[in-house]
């Protein structure tokens, strides 16, 4: 691969914790990006820019984000990282989550697919 998936996956990850969940989901993500959560699953980038957009909209505050561990897997394009997140959603309210983003990459710098695991 052409592309050094350390410094993208550091990359992507700092928009998001500036609170640039928008930019780097247009910078970042390919076309055909499948997106899994859950028992979710969305195709495209037009119905995960939706759902991306929804989740913006009824944040109302974002207290913490951290990355706390970061793996790469060069020879398959996959990159993981661990998040612990605390935010305040419309509707909601306070929520703590720690997950891992599971994040395949294409050869132009992209991700093709992105999977959440829940933990704890």
């Amino acid at each position: 691969m052409s592309v050094n998936l350390q410094q993208l996956e550091e990359e992507l990850n700092n928009r998001v914790l500036q609170g640039d969940i928008l930019g780097a989901f247009e910078d970042f993500y390919a076309d055909d990006i499948v997106m899994e959560e859950d028992d979710k699953k969305r195709v495209g980038k037009d119905a995960n820019r939706e759902y991306e957009e929804q989740f913006v909209g009824a944040l109302q505050e974002f207290h913490k984000g951290e990355v706390t561990a970061v793996g790469i897997d060069a020879e398959n394009n996959v990159t993981l990282s661990e998040w612990d997140m605390e935010f305040t959603l419309e509707g909601v309210g306070r929520v703590h989550q720690q997950q891992v983003a599971v994040r395949t990459w294409n050869d132009d710098g992209k991700v093709t697919h992105e999977k959440f695991y829940k933990l704890g």
